[in-house]
């Protein structure tokens, strides 16, 4: 068996990132708090409160369209809650909080795949 370690790996020309083939990757991670600030994410430069229950964020690197695939969780505990995705753009994903009658400010949890720009 062979060990391989590397620090960094990058393409041929030495600076850009290796392109993956034949795998697809998150492409932009969130955790949102009750008022769109960031708790943890990847590719995401910040978040905005549209109001109750209603949150924008925006990515640091932006998607090739808008035909991306978002996954969502509620993350609040002992609440049957829903979060849901109304509007996609390239460079934003708008997020809703339901608990089944009315929109909540509550944690939010979203995963992005698709292609980047």
């Amino acid at each position: 068996m062979s060990t391989l370690k590397a620090d960094t790996i990058v393409a041929a020309d030495g600076t850009s990132p290796v392109t993956l083939t034949k795998q697809s990757a998150l492409k932009a991670w969130i955790l949102g708090e009750t008022d769109a600030s960031l708790i943890g994410s990847f590719n995401t430069a910040s978040g905005t409160d549209q109001g109750t229950g209603d949150f924008q964020y925006s990515f640091v690197n932006s998607m090739s369209d808008a035909n991306y695939a978002v996954a969502t969780v509620g993350t609040a505990q002992n609440n049957a809650e829903h979060v849901y995705n109304p509007a996609r753009a390239t460079g934003t994903v708008d997020i809703n909080v339901w608990d089944g009658s009315a929109v909540q400010d509550r944690r939010q949890g979203v995963h992005i795949a698709g292609d980047l720009a």
